[in-house]
């Protein structure tokens, strides 16, 4: 019987001899889809980083004269590298990025605005998520509901109606019916042209965050803040909120990461020279791109080093931010 068996399964086809053995030997299924993510991730992030470093060390003149796959000998046998490879060494990019443009002011352009949008999510969603978590009234899950979907909208969606709005020169009216409201100030080529967009689109996934973690802080708590004299709003900032440190954490750092690296906004709130005092990291990049030349290696240079302080604040809230997402994810 053994034998028919062992037979049959010498028998069946490549498919379900995998199959069989992966019930019964799961840990080869685990090491495979391991092995398949951590090429998806090699592919989708690190190989892009590692194109900036090949065209940041080039020299300029060497970016468009041959391909950047060598070929190899290897053994008698000629074939194409995998990897690109720099066509030349020429590490000074990374200090001409500072000297051709005052590089460190953009970057400092894009901290000021995502600490600043930081702060302002964090305190709407707070107190939106207070409302939402602990506070029950009619209508609570819809208008949840509207607030998550704005979040599906994309950018482009928002771009007319904010630039109109932003340039100030035509009154908001009511909708359908034409009415004037007031005439809003110039805003095109400031700071808040992009803070509010900013803030408005990271807004609900903070307020999602913070509901289902003030959601689960004990009424006895606050019940007790509020036996002691404190009002609501004092309860949340000395109770709920310091209870709650991990999920705000969290979405203080996805908002700062957010909005640090955004483009979409950053470039077209920021049209003209005047803006350049206060611009972001991605004005600082295009400053190297004029009517005649592209300075690619530049650009990818700034691009590293735009990209290190993220880098650097990610390692360090690495275990904050898994934790801040997987802390309400059981009940106890």
């Amino acid at each position: 019987m053994s034998s028919e068996t062992d037979g049959t399964a010498d028998d069946a086809g490549p498919l379900a001899r995998w199959a069989r053995n992966a019930i019964h030997n799961p840990r080869r299924v685990y090491r495979a889809l391991f092995y398949v993510a951590m090429a998806f991730f090699m592919v989708t992030t690190v190989f892009p980083f590692y194109w900036l470093l090949v065209l940041a060390v080039t020299p300029q003149g060497n970016l468009l004269s041959g391909s950047f796959l060598p070929t190899v000998d290897l053994f008698g046998v000629s074939g194409t590298f995998p990897l690109p490879v720099p066509k030349g060494f020429n590490p000074t990019a990374f200090v001409t990025v500072f000297e051709q443009v005052p590089f460190h002011l953009y970057v400092l352009n894009s901290f000021v605005l995502a600490a600043t949008t930081t702060v302002i999510v964090l305190v709407v969603a707070s107190l939106a998520g207070y409302v939402f978590g602990r506070i029950e009234f009619p209508g609570r899950a819809l208008l949840m509901l509207g607030i998550l979907a704005i979040s599906y909208f994309p950018p482009a969606a928002f771009v007319i109606p904010l630039f109109r709005a932003f340039a100030g020169n035509a009154p908001i009216t009511i909708p359908f019916i034409g009415v004037p409201l007031f005439t809003p100030p110039r805003l095109l080529n400031t700071p808040g042209s992009m803070v509010m967009p900013f803030s408005a689109l990271f807004l609900p996934l903070s307020i999602f965050i913070l509901t289902t973690f003030y959601g689960q802080i004990p009424d006895g708590l606050e019940d007790a803040a509020r036996v002691e004299g404190t009002t609501r709003l004092g309860a949340l900032f000395r109770v709920i909120v310091p209870l709650s440190a991990p999920g705000v954490a969290t979405a203080g750092v996805l908002t700062f990461i957010s909005v640090y690296n955004e483009y979409f906004f950053s470039s077209i709130m920021a049209t003209s020279p005047e803006a350049s005092k206060w611009s972001p990291i991605v004005g600082g990049i295009l400053s190297y791109q004029t009517q005649y030349t592209t300075q690619y290696n530049l650009m990818a240079a700034a691009s590293v080093v735009g990209v290190i302080p993220v880098v650097v604040l990610v390692i360090i809230a690495q275990e904050r931010i898994v934790s801040g997402l997987t802390a309400g994810a059981l009940k106890e």
